[in-house]
């Protein structure tokens, strides 16, 4: 990795989803396996950030390093639709302008991320849906996914245990979720970043918190960078990433009080999940109320990657 440009000691904190995730589940190579696509994810983005580079760059670097690892479920490793389909969604955010991009139900972009970015930078809009964002994918040159890339055995192998149940909804144990990104550049800008396939079985054109802005994902200079994961339909609710950015700034909370305690309102209201969260101030928080979440950090003086709760 480069050497760190002078300023603002920069920071990095990812996420590769939140829920059941317990260690009498985890093989030890599934572990090892988690653990070194969270490394490759921290090293993606830390090697921008300690270059000097934007936050925003290093949020799309971790979270499309995440993207394509079929371990996580976004981009090439997103679980299936009731229907046996993929629809990804994303959403980016930079702090200085609040300037956002995101998409929703996309099929055919190998990576959604980079796709939000676009709409973000080369269009009027904010946010995109289904066949529209793959068409502008596609004007963009952006690339495109071959045949059978997004359809893995374990996701399928998931899919067909979910209706063995004969299940009518979709899989209440999120086993896998989102992956996100948020950073602190030098130059004192936060962004943030999120990507997933959503829910197993999910059905309708279903839609969670992660590419709406403000629920899950969010990026202000004046407060913090915010990504989210977990049982999408209370952060929608709760507009988590907002919610939390408005205590900081307004409430003057440190970014643990302020995570910690939308989390305990997601939590009353019936959800799961957590949030990943970089202060303008360097501040970097895990907050979560499930069994575990993937996660890392890094920093100029050092990295981490955690897995369970009492890590």
């Amino acid at each position: 990795m480069t050497s760190d440009q002078p300023g603002r000691e920069w920071k990095l904190v990812i996420h590769g989803g939140a829920g059941v995730i317990e260690r009498g589940r985890m093989t030890p190579e599934l572990e090892r396996n988690l653990r070194a696509g969270l490394e490759a994810a921290l090293e993606a983005g830390a090697a921008i950030l300690g270059g000097g580079g934007s936050a925003v760059d290093a949020v799309e670097a971790a979270a499309r390093t995440l993207e394509n690892d079929v371990q996580f479920n976004a981009g090439r490793g997103a679980v299936l639709t009731f229907d046996g389909e993929t629809e990804l969604d994303a959403a980016i955010m930079e702090g200085s302008r609040r300037d956002a991009g995101a998409v929703a139900g996309v099929s055919n972009t190998r990576n959604p991320i980079s796709l939000a970015r676009a709409v973000m930078e080369k269009s009027p809009h904010v946010f995109l849906g289904s066949r529209g964002a793959d068409r502008f994918a596609e004007e963009q040159g952006l690339e495109q996914a071959p045949p059978g890339y997004f359809d893995i055995p374990e996701r399928r192998r998931q899919l067909e245990e979910l209706k063995a149940n004969d299940s009518d909804w979709f899989d209440v144990d999120m086993k896998f979720g989102t992956i996100g990104a948020v950073a602190l550049d030098s130059s004192g800008h936060v962004a943030a970043a999120t990507s997933t396939g959503g829910i197993t079985g999910k059905r309708w054109g279903r839609i969670g918190d992660s590419p709406l802005i403000g629920a899950g994902t969010w990026a202000d200079d004046r407060s913090c960078a915010v990504s989210a994961t977990g049982s999408g339909e209370y952060f929608i609710r709760a507009a988590v990433a907002h919610e939390i950015a408005a205590r900081i700034r307004f409430l003057g909370e440190s970014a643990q009080a302020a995570a910690d305690a939308v989390m305990a309102d997601v939590k009353e209201l019936g959800g799961n999940g957590g949030v990943i969260v970089v202060s303008a101030g360097g501040e970097t928080v895990y907050s979560f109320n499930s069994e575990g979440m993937y996660r890392g950090t890094a920093s100029p003086s050092g990295r981490s990657v955690a897995i369970y709760g009492d890590e």
